[in-house]
């Protein structure tokens, strides 16, 4: 006997209470094996893809992709043990979005923010439900809902497409064969507001010129990354302090063993590995920077758990190395390249975007040449990194033309003076001009 399996949106990380949910990636009616991704869960830290929790057919969305959704919530049901039955002419659409629930032509224009989707009925339901007679009296041709969006959109009459339902039933398929068969070229389907992405555009009258508007909901990460940094500026007395460094001896030594690096180690001998590594050994030298205020106290620590800013796929996220003070620049750079990986997919996990005990920030990818990076909460210092530039600089009485980058940190000034703060910063100098210092550790 066929059973329903229910997919409840799973707990995805500490003090997380609601998801965002994202794209379905199965339709009503479709397979979907034991484990399968079946929908994207979006929350403030991570994306995470839901799995079926058995093998069966897709039977219903009750959250479509933009809902919100509470953690434990129950958001479709996979029927196990059987095909789903009913009329195949039933409309699914991308996603699992495309309910049965009637769309007059109307509603296409209006953004989903105005509406209130109900739960999307499963096959079995909406081949029950009673179909519309189209206008002309007892004989008169029962149309499906399906078909009768079709008609809509296509801007046909249901008397003008011969029906092969039984008892005359009009049938999605029907009005999909006539378009396909018709000489005349259809009129584009008008997009169903489930089908759109959260936005909605306000065009020019016709002959002016175009100054749309886009309105798109925040997803939860974004709405998090506002959150975080306004709480940094309202709760931490920032302060920046700047220097600027010397890159020659760094980029001599990746021009000198770039290809044996990569041939050994399968990634590329990158800055950010060297900078990890002045970090830790500045953070050892100025331990006020790895700690933070936890009212009443100040908590210094022994480890250094490294975050590094990268740029993901629905916004700026800060995965950690995990004592990095232990990692080699293989493992620095392995682990940074497949941060940057997942990162891009939504594919991290929320464990690994959490905790952290400073930060490292390299707006010089994209062409950054100064900057003030905001802290990232609890922590009381980010590193700054910034475009290299040949420059002019004066070196044993002449100027010379060197590889220069500007160095940016940002501190709590609670815990952190502007001595601890420069001394670090010139620790940081020193090591890059100096990366013996690293192995030598002086």
């Amino acid at each position: 006997m066929p059973v329903e399996l229910e997919l409840k949106v799973p707990e995805v990380g500490e003090s997380i209470k609601e998801v965002q949910i994202g794209r379905w990636h199965k339709e009503i009616g479709q397979r979907v094996a034991k484990d399968e991704n079946v929908v994207e869960l979006e929350s403030d830290k991570a994306t995470v893809d839901l799995p079926a929790p058995g093998a069966g057919t897709l039977s219903k969305v009750l959250k479509p992709s933009g809902e919100m959704a509470a953690v434990g919530e129950v958001i479709g049901y996979v029927l196990a043990g059987a095909e789903v039955p009913g009329d195949t002419s039933q409309g699914t659409g991308t996603g699992g979005q495309d309910s049965e629930k009637k769309q007059p032509p109307a509603a296409a224009g209006r953004s989903r923010q105005s509406e209130r989707p109900e739960p999307v009925p499963t096959r079995t339901e909406s081949a029950n439900a009673e179909p519309r007679q189209s206008r002309g009296g007892d004989g008169a041709k029962r149309v499906m809902p399906a078909a009768e969006r079709l008609l809509a959109q296509h801007g046909l009459a249901a008397e003008a497409v011969p029906a092969s339902g039984p008892g005359g039933r009009l049938l999605k398929e029907d009005v999909l064969r006539h378009v396909e068969q018709s000489p005349v070229q259809p009129q584009p389907p008008i997009e169903s507001p489930l089908e759109r992405t959260d936005f909605q555009l306000a065009s020019a009258p016709t002959g002016q010129l175009a100054r749309e508007e886009e309105l798109v909901v925040m997803s939860p990460i974004r709405r998090r990354i506002a959150q975080r940094l306004v709480e940094a500026q309202q709760t931490a007395a920032l302060l920046t302090t700047f220097n600027e460094v010397d890159m020659t001896e760094v980029m001599s030594l990746r021009q000198k063993h770039k290809e044996a690096y990569q041939q050994r180690y399968g990634v590329k001998l990158g800055f950010m590995s060297f900078f990890v590594k002045a970090a830790v050994d500045a953070l050892k030298l100025v331990p006020q920077v790895n700690a933070e205020v936890r009212e009443p106290h100040v908590v210094y620590r022994n480890y250094y758990d490294i975050g590094i800013a990268v740029g993901g796929g629905k916004g700026l996220v800060v995965p950690v190395l995990r004592n990095a003070e232990f990692l080699s620049f293989a493992e620095i750079e392995l682990a940074i390249a497949d941060f940057g990986r997942r990162a891009a997919d939504n594919k991290l996990k929320v464990e690994e975007l959490q905790g952290g005990t400073f930060t490292i920030s390299n707006g010089g990818v994209y062409g950054s040449l100064l900057s003030t990076p905001i802290v990232n909460p609890p922590q009381s210092g980010i590193l700054g990194l910034h475009a290299i530039q040949d420059r002019p600089v004066a070196r044993g009485g002449q100027v010379v033309v060197r590889p220069m980058m500007y160095l940016a940190l940002t501190y709590d000034h609670r815990i952190v003076d502007g001595r601890e703060a420069v001394t670090f910063l010139k620790r940081i100098k020193e090591t890059i001009e100096d990366p013996s210092r690293i192995l030598l550790e002086v």
